[in-house]
């Protein structure tokens, strides 16, 4: 950094110009580095709050306009590290991406055969890109993607609903987050909802009882995000298939999560693209890929939805399509564990407990309280409600929130959680690569607040 004028404090009634300043050498140097308009709106920002407080040095004002303008260009999206035990974290993203999809976006970020045909020369279609490897995966007879499942579904109800009744249990009546609700995507599609059964029980004679003339599909809404336990009754899909087969009308499945596997009772993708006719699933849940609304089903509705209006708008961009792409490759290829999702769900308690182990040792070499506790990491992002997956925490020792904010606040930002009054690391959701600047980052914290 150069030199400054002279340390001295200046007087209330003497504030330098800021057309003076931004001349002098040390502030040249910040022009070139951030431009000279962001320069002068911060120095202009700098000498107002002396005005309104109290003049400070020369130095001391140099550092303030710099320290400024690094955290007006620093960028707003960092990465973090997931040891909250939450593998699909929605406020950190959901699914973190592969090798694979992340060498993809490379590709995808220059020019690319997006919507060329190079066999022929003529123009393609994004969503082919897609829809072959998808039909491979799951046996469908037709596929598309949108950009989430949200619009996948508004996307099915507005394309094959609109103007007519669509059924679907009361107890179904599912919020997703940021308050956005079934029966609101439901009227903005223009289909009218009805609603059968009551919030614990529906029976098949509910939807039977429910048809009119009118009424163009059947719709299941899987609670992926809660679970009503007790005194319950649902109507299974082979049952809700075959009402809809003799009244010759649609059944759609809002799949929401889509487990691709067996997974604590999780409804699977393939199991209702054997029943329905259209199947909607997200991308970034526990498929482990980026965001994406994935649609399944027979060919003539999927391509009804396709030819929509509204499909335009809702379309996949490429560095989405170029991601997914490599993920359903993957899956295809029997490569499951290279996704962070996947391997997060099956790894083993017993592989917890020796990398736990290991930062344990090598924490408390540096001097941190630490010990293991058994406890459960959490599937998240609306999937698998209730269900925990064994794992084992290193709890730290001192003020729990402290150092919580401590680990939060540091570089690389560290999203750890509590439990029973300690802050607490979780080794599942914790990529690889990451255990020595994880170390790092809970020695920096942890002795910051002693």
């Amino acid at each position: 950094m150069h030199g400054v004028r002279s340390p001295r404090v200046q007087r209330a009634g003497a504030l330098p110009a800021v057309g003076t300043l931004v001349n002098q050498p040390p502030y040249a140097a910040l022009v070139a580095d951030f431009g000279r308009e962001r320069v002068v709106g911060a120095i202009r920002a700098q000498v107002e709050a002396e005005r309104r407080t109290e003049p400070v040095g020369d130095e001391q004002r140099l550092a303030q306009v710099e320290t400024r303008l690094r955290a007006e260009a620093a960028p707003r999206l960092r990465r973090v590290i997931n040891a909250s035990g939450v593998i699909l974290h929605t406020n950190l993203g959901r699914a973190p991406l592969s090798r694979a999809a992340l060498d993809a976006l490379a590709v995808a970020a220059s020019y690319s055969n997006l919507e060329l045909d190079l066999a022929t020369g003529k123009r393609g279609e994004r969503a082919a890109l897609l829809g072959a490897p998808l039909i491979n995966l799951f046996g469908a007879e037709s596929a598309l993607v949108v950009n989430n499942n949200a619009a996948a579904v508004l996307l099915a109800l507005t394309a094959l609903c609109k103007g007519r009744e669509v059924v679907v249990s009361r107890g179904q009546q599912v919020e997703i987050g940021g308050s956005f609700r079934m029966p609101d995507v439901m009227r903005l599609s223009g289909a009218r909802m009805v609603e059968v059964g009551t919030t614990n029980r529906t029976r098949a004679a509910d939807y039977e009882d429910a048809l009119t003339a009118r009424t163009a599909a059947l719709l299941r809404v899987h609670t992926s995000n809660y679970t009503v336990s007790g005194f319950t009754e649902t109507v299974s899909l082979p049952e809700m298939e075959e009402i809809a087969r003799r009244h010759d009308l649609m059944l759609i499945d809002d799949l929401g999560s889509g487990a691709i596997e067996p997974i604590a009772g999780e409804p699977t993708v393939a199991d209702s693209v054997a029943h329905c006719d259209v199947v909607t699933f997200s991308g970034d849940k526990l498929f482990g890929g980026p965001q994406a609304g994935i649609v399944l089903g027979r060919a003539g509705a999927v391509n009804k939805m396709a030819r929509h209006p509204l499909a335009r708008a809702v379309r996949i961009d490429k560095l989405t399509l170029a991601a997914l792409e490599a993920t359903i490759k993957q899956r295809l290829a029997g490569r499951g564990d290279d996704i962070p999702v996947q391997r997060m769900l099956r790894t083993p308690v017993a592989d917890v407990r020796r990398r736990a182990a290991m930062w344990s040792v090598k924490l408390q070499e540096r001097g941190v309280d630490v010990r293991l506790v058994d406890d459960e990491s959490a599937v998240g992002g609306g999937s698998v409600p209730g269900h925990g997956l064994p794992t084992v925490l290193l709890a730290l020792g001192g003020p729990a929130s402290r150092i919580a904010t401590a680990l939060r606040n540091g570089e690389p930002p560290v999203i750890a959680r509590i439990e029973d009054g300690a802050c607490c690391i979780d080794p599942r959701t914790v990529l690889k690569g990451e255990d020595e600047v994880l170390i790092d980052a809970v020695e920096a914290a942890a002795k910051s607040v002693r």
